[in-house]
């Protein structure tokens, strides 16, 4: 018997540092998955596929009669703008047919910025383990296990509840959205005659504009956007949330939402997630200041755009018909959505020069703009050595601002359209392209539009179409916006960029 407890004991032993060790290669696998793979190429190739699979989705449904099938490069376009929430149209919308639409809505909806940070969720443990490992490894065997074990968990532990979050926040938000904006419809007979003369089911309508407006899309299932409803004042502050809740404020609502469930429901992951912000690896949970600096600003850019609007667009011949509570609304709206939602009330094109510039500053500084004291560029960046830095250096020093990228890519688009810039010079003119690729940029969607009463030789044959003014674009210039939106939706990647230039 003293044999045989012996080597039991011993069998217990051998498979209880197995366990161990399995466990301990795969941290070290997961180690290894997570500092090797490129964020960047993760993020484009995903974007990409969907785009791709959305394309040919596309292009395998046909189109509303009488409507003709849209080119592929059209469809392309949509697809991509879809994908990365732009809302640059190159097509009519009522063109699409309800399989189309739904194909759009479930783009809009992977390619949204919070539903990918949902699946960025399963490598947030990579801070933790840049931070962490080193000390770690130079730990006893026991030690080393027990140390490492613990802090993973917990780590593990708040990332699923914050995963848990963020999944019922997203379906929480949208459903109560779809469920208003069904009421409203329901209700208001004159919006719901809409829907009808424009034959479109007013289930796709809600499910379409409340998806897309979360997402902060812009696209609306109707050729106009939402202009025929810019005297509907109750459906806009139903998006109005929407939009916000979508976007700019996530961060500040998150925040909000962990707090109060941790107070009331005493969840120790809340707590955990409230002081450990930098180590869970979550970019939309900030610091208690830094969001409620996000939420001051965010409010303080849509006050001054919605007094400049009003002081030199109060009269503006979209909002004719309006009594002053319904101007305030829908200025209000619209400059909500100058920031990266893409919806309008009013046609851009006949609003002010200097309204526009602003429009397009809202639309290039990224959603969570905010006044934060600048922290040094070293902090919180890995320590990198010998052929890692140099290489990390050599690429930095050959990256460019976004501003420089921005320059580049309005100067190609004049290229490639400079016969219509000679031909059409009130249409194309630079301001109206810069326009339009700053808002592909901050995947925004707004548009000054094409209008034939533009035109300086009018051409008899010219008809006036509900899209952007990108639909009159080349192949070749549609094809450099593509790149502009995908170069936008992950412009997260280079915010640093430029730092090497030095200007004297």
């Amino acid at each position: 018997m003293d044999h045989f407890s012996y080597y039991t004991k011993k069998i217990q032993n051998l498979c209880t540092n197995s366990w161990k060790l399995t466990k301990l290669l795969l941290f070290r696998t997961y180690h290894i998955i997570v500092m090797k793979s490129n964020p960047f190429f993760m993020s484009i190739f995903y974007l990409l596929f969907i785009s791709i699979i959305g394309f040919v989705m596309l292009k395998a449904w046909k189109p509303r009669a009488p409507s003709p099938m849209p080119r592929n490069i059209d469809l392309l376009f949509t697809s991509v703008s879809a994908a990365t929430v732009s809302s640059m149209a190159t097509v009519e919308m009522e063109v699409f047919s309800a399989q189309h639409l739904i194909v759009m809505t479930v783009l809009m909806f992977l390619g949204g910025e919070i539903f990918t940070s949902l699946l960025r969720l399963h490598f947030t443990a990579k801070p933790y383990i840049e931070g962490r490992v080193e000390h770690v490894e130079s730990l006893p065997f026991s030690q080393h296990m027990s140390q490492t074990e613990d802090s993973f968990l917990k780590l593990d532990d708040a990332i699923k509840f914050l995963a848990v979050l963020v999944l019922g926040y997203v379906a929480v938000v949208q459903t109560i959205g779809v469920a208003s904006v069904l009421m409203y419809l329901s209700l208001v007979s004159g919006a719901e005659g809409v829907l009808k003369n424009k034959g479109i089911k007013t289930s796709i309508f809600s499910v379409f504009t409340v998806v897309s407006t979360f997402a902060n899309c812009g696209f609306i299932p109707m050729n106009e956007n939402l202009i025929l409803f810019s005297k509907n004042t109750g459906l806009l502050l139903i998006l109005l949330p929407q939009i916000l809740l979508g976007n700019t404020l996530f961060p500040s609502a998150l925040r909000v939402i962990i707090c109060v469930l941790g107070k009331k429901f005493k969840r120790t992951e809340a707590e955990y997630l409230l002081k450990n912000t930098k180590e869970v690896g979550f970019p939309h949970l900030l610091p208690r200041l830094e969001s409620t600096l996000l939420a001051t600003t965010v409010m303080g850019f849509l006050l001054i755009a919605s007094v400049l609007f009003s002081s030199m667009e109060w009269h503006n011949a979209g909002l004719d018909g309006m009594n002053s509570y319904r101007r305030v609304v829908g200025i209000f709206f619209q400059c909500a959505n100058a920031r990266h939602s893409g919806e309008n009330i009013v046609d851009l094109s006949t609003i002010a020069p200097a309204i526009l510039v602003f429009f397009m500053l809202m639309m290039y500084l990224p959603p969570y703009t905010s006044f934060v004291p600048t922290k040094s560029e070293e902090q919180g960046q890995p320590k990198l050595e010998g052929k890692k830095k140099r290489k990390y250096t050599i690429a930095k020093n050959f990256t460019f601002s976004q501003i420089s990228y921005l320059a580049i890519f309005i100067v190609l688009i004049c290229i490639t359209e400079r016969k219509s810039l000679k031909d059409d010079p009130i249409n194309f003119s630079v301001l109206n392209i810069a326009f339009e690729v700053i808002s592909a940029y901050g995947n925004v969607g707004l548009t000054t539009g094409y209008s034939c009463n533009r035109q300086v030789r009018r051409d008899p044959k010219c008809v006036d179409k509900w899209y952007g003014l990108a639909g009159k674009w080349s192949d070749e210039g549609k094809l450099i916006l593509i790149v502009v939106m995908l170069f936008g939706r992950l412009k997260k990647f280079n915010v640093k960029g430029g730092r090497a230039w030095k200007l004297l």
